[in-house]
Formats: C-alpha cells, sequence, structure tokens
C-alpha cells in the first residue's frame, strides 16, 4: 500500500504531521533510488570487469607467464643485488676492523696501519664467528715479516751515567781528581813534600 496523504487522513493524523511525513517519506526513497541506480550501474559494468579479468587470465595461460611477472622479476632482482652490496660491505668493514687490530697486536705504527688497509688484499680474509680473522697467528706473523720496516720497536736503555769531569778515578787519565788533589795539598802542607821515589 502506497503512503498518500489520504491514507494518512484516514488514520487520524492531522495535516501539519502528514506533509512532516510525505516529506521524509520522499526524502527515504529518493536517497533509495540513488542508492539502486549506483549499483545498477556498478551490476552493469561488471561483465565489462570480468571480460578484461578472463582476457587476462586467458593470455596468462596461453604465454606460460604472468604479464606482470617481468616487472616484478626486475624489481626483485634490483632489491638482491641492492641486498647483496650492503652485506658484503658489513662483512669488509668487519674484516678491517679486525685486520686494524691484528696490526696493532703486530705493534705496527699507528701512522702506517691506513696506507697498509689500503695496498692489503681484505677480500680474501675470512671471519670467524667470534668475530676474529680466521689463521690470525700465521696472519701476524706474515704481517711482522712483510711489515717489519714499520713495526715499532721499544729497546732497552739502562739509566744515564754522566762522564765524570776530568776523567773520574779510575778513569785512566792523567789528571788525578779534585778530591785527590786536596788530599795531595793537606799532606805536603802537613808533612812536606812527599819523597819521590826511584824512577820519578
Amino acid at each position: 500500500m502506497a503512503l498518500t496523504r489520504k491514507f494518512l487522513a484516514a488514520l487520524g493524523i492531522d495535516a501539519e504531521k502528514i506533509d512532516e511525513i510525505i516529506d521524509a517519506h520522499t526524502t527515504t526513497v529518493d536517497a533509495l533510488k540513488d542508492e539502486r541506480d549506483k549499483y545498477k550501474k556498478d551490476a552493469e559494468a561488471l561483465p565489462g570487469v570480468q571480460k578484461e579479468l578472463d582476457d587476462l587470465k586467458k593470455a596468462t595461460e596461453q604465454n606460460g607467464e604472468n604479464p606482470y611477472k617481468a616487472q616484478y622479476d626486475e624489481l626483485k632482482t634490483e632489491y638482491d643485488q641492492y641486498k647483496t652490496t650492503v652485506e658484503a660491505e658489513k662483512a669488509k668493514a668487519k674484516k678491517i676492523e679486525a685486520y686494524r687490530k691484528l696490526l696493532k697486536d703486530a705493534k705496527v705504527s699507528e701512522k702506517r696501519i691506513d696506507s697498509i688497509l689500503k695496498v692489503s688484499d681484505i677480500d680474501k680474509l675470512e671471519i670467524e664467528k667470534d668475530g676474529t680473522l680466521k689463521d690470525a697467528e700465521n696472519l701476524k706473523k706474515n704481517i711482522e715479516t712483510e711489515w717489519a720496516d714499520f713495526i715499532v720497536t721499544e729497546e732497552e736503555k739502562g739509566a744515564h751515567t754522566p762522564t765524570p769531569p776530568g776523567g773520574g778515578n779510575g778513569g785512566g787519565g792523567n789528571t788525578p781528581s779534585r778530591a785527590a788533589q786536596l788530599a795531595a795539598k793537606y799532606r805536603q802542607s802537613m808533612y812536606g813534600a812527599a819523597p819521590k821515589e826511584k824512577g820519578e
């Protein structure tokens, strides 16, 4: 049954209220119509979308490949290459630090370490799980041989003893020490000149 003014009046509803009900009903119906039209339009477009999907599926089956596969493969290859490069750089940085430590342990001059790292074949080095270099002892021996000129050696030196003036006591010099000279002078003043021995 349609919602009409006559029907509402028969229900005993005031004229004012009837107008409000009719306006609200009209608004609701119009909104439902708009929604219906949208769904109808979408439904009409659906066969076209389905056809595109069917054509894509058919092309994929015929060619044996996904049309987006090439693009995906290209992006994946670029990502894999980037990832490999980053991992290689990290691994090389670890090798450089480990080799730097080994050079320090071998007492290579700090000033020479960077120069040695530049000419060393770091890529051939292998890192253990604990972060140290594989076969470190042999590498250290090679460093001590190959870079011997750059190794700092600490010489043990005794205490510095200054040479006493005038040759010193027992130095084999002809000039007597100052103490000996004073003793001789005192003896001479007290006892006179010492007698000369034969042959003097």
